[in-house]
């Protein structure tokens, strides 16, 4: 209702005595000073005094109408008064969540999330964290769990049970890129800065009943405004925090659901235990890289020359049964694993050590090689299909195996 109809049904409503004639002059004088056609640019809301008291009979019911005009004045304030909800309202509450468990659901893998629970120091800073990752993120290792604490990473690896513990500023540097990507102020705040920079177009809608959540479309003009082309934010009325997150990316001109995030007990302490992997099986096989010096020291030799020595190097022990130094090279290892492994193939001799090729999603490379073995009185070529190596975690100057030969 516009407020001139506004005026109109309050007036004829006021239980106020005033003589018809008068009361009708007033009104329309009034109602038409409010109905001008807006200018160009701004005009200052309309003097009330002006308008009652420039017609002599108007000074009569001026009294009258004024105290609606009063009333009227008040419901707007009061109305004002409520303000719309921001995005920085819910920057500003998560910056005291201290605790905090997130579950992210892939669209095509939708029964499996990958599960987070953080913890927070007080200045908002992540502190520990732990990670479950499904099997379908990383088929040949299947499910997985990451722990983050005191600035080490280790990695519980189930199906092939194994333990890596891992310290260095590159690793960090990933586990919390992770963390902060999952992190809801940082969601907000994304939103927020894109919006201000004109790369997204944002939209609120936020509903009358208080028990349905705040909705936040962000959709993104630019090419990468925001990390996914449009993203979809519930925020919950009585908190301001984040209920969930959607993303969307556009194909074919249509946006397609991505991914769906989800946070839980905010500020609800977590149990210690959730952020240590001690309760893992006893023949768990531990490689801590933080205690000992793996793979071999590069010096002065390019990366490829220092792949290639490496897998020379390794090969070489196996086929002195060296096992110690076979399983140090191997990212350390322990040297019962690698006779386990290994103890029952005689490895023979070195036949061929290929020119290495990148492999830029594994940050390694490829080194293709052929071995003579005996395996059960048969004498064989061995060509392992995935023998990469890399520079060790924290030890830039040293390189090591990471895959690509049976039974590790």
């Amino acid at each position: 209702m516009r407020p001139a109809e506004n005026i109109k049904r309050l007036i004829k409503n006021a239980k106020i005595k005033i003589n018809p004639k008068v009361k009708k002059a007033a009104l329309e004088e009034l109602i038409n000073e409010l109905e001008k056609p807006k200018q160009s640019k701004p005009t200052p809301r309309p003097d009330i005094w002006r308008i009652f008291m420039k017609n002599r009979m108007t000074k009569f019911a001026a009294a009258a109408v004024l105290v609606v005009a009063v009333l009227l004045s008040i419901t707007f304030l009061d109305q004002s008064a409520t303000s719309a909800y921001a995005i920085e309202q819910t920057i500003q509450v998560s910056h005291s969540v201290r605790y905090l468990h997130i579950k992210s659901f892939m669209a095509s893998m939708s029964d499996t999330p990958i599960e987070c629970w953080v913890e927070f120091d007080q200045s908002g800073q992540v502190k520990n964290v732990r990670i479950n990752k499904p099997a379908w993120m990383s088929p040949g290792d299947g499910e997985s769990v990451i722990v983050w604490k005191d600035n080490k990473m280790q990695l519980w690896v189930k199906k092939k049970n194994f333990l890596v513990t891992l310290k260095d500023k590159e690793v960090a540097a990933q586990m919390l890129s992770m963390v902060e990507q999952l992190d809801p102020k940082n969601a907000a705040a994304d939103i927020l800065q894109a919006q201000e920079k004109g790369d997204s177009e944002v939209e609120i809608q936020e509903p009358e009943n208080k028990a349905e959540p705040i909705v936040i479309t962000a959709t993104s003009l630019v090419e990468n405004g925001l990390p996914f082309q449009r993203a979809i934010l519930f925020v919950d009325q009585a908190t301001k925090l984040l209920n969930s997150v959607e993303t969307y990316q556009l194909k074919d001109g249509e946006y397609v659901h991505f991914s769906t995030i989800e946070f839980y007990d905010y500020n609800i302490p977590i149990d210690s235990e959730m952020f240590t992997l001690e309760n893992i099986p006893d023949d768990v096989m531990r490689m801590d890289q933080t205690t000992q010096q793996v793979g071999l020291e590069q010096g002065d030799l390019s990366d490829n020359e220092i792949a290639v020595k490496l897998i020379r190097q390794f090969l070489q022990a196996l086929i002195e049964k060296d096992y110690t130094k076979a399983g140090r090279l191997f990212s350390g290892v322990p040297a019962e694993r690698m006779e386990k492994a290994y103890g029952k193939i005689r490895f023979i001799k070195i036949i061929s050590i290929g020119e290495p090729t990148p492999k830029p999603e594994m940050r390694a490379l490829y080194v293709p090689c052929t071995v003579e073995i005996e395996e059960n009185g048969k004498i064989t070529q061995w060509h392992p299909e995935h023998s990469y190596v890399r520079q060790v975690h924290g030890q830039p100057e040293r390189w090591e195996i990471i895959g690509g030969f049976r039974g590790i």
